[in-house]
């Protein structure tokens, strides 16, 4: 699976931002969708994640009521819509597929394959 996210920028607090991902060389649904950070100097972190069908959701504590994930098997393509972002939501966003029967995992290494990130900088 071939990922390219986009929809990074800057952005004031308190603004939002939509990030997509989308997929290109096998068969999208067969895939959980995940997006990870990492921020300069910090490990890459687990953000939120989707299971195959968009049933169900998975989201890190930092991020919960404030992001929101979500995909369209028929355009292969997964979304982050991020709002009321923070400065500390400062981080280069990476998507990322894994098998589908591991559901919406926060578990970087359940991951097959990874996008290139783009970056999203909020500015306070």
């Amino acid at each position: 699976v071939q990922l390219q996210a986009s929809g990074g920028g800057l952005v004031q607090a308190g603004g939002s931002l939509r990030l997509s991902c989308a997929a290109s060389g096998r068969t999208f649904s067969n895939y959980a969708m995940g997006w990870f950070r990492q921020a300069p100097g910090k490990e890459r972190e687990f953000v939120a994640a989707i299971s195959w069908s968009g049933g169900s959701t998975n989201y890190a504590d930092s991020v919960k009521g404030r992001f929101t994930i979500s995909r369209d098997n028929a355009k292969n393509t997964v979304y982050l819509q991020m709002n009321s972002l923070k400065p500390e939501d400062t981080a280069v966003y990476y998507c990322a597929a894994a098998p589908r029967g591991w559901g919406p995992s926060p578990t970087r290494d359940k991951y097959d394959y990874w996008g290139h990130g783009t970056l999203v900088t909020v500015s306070s």
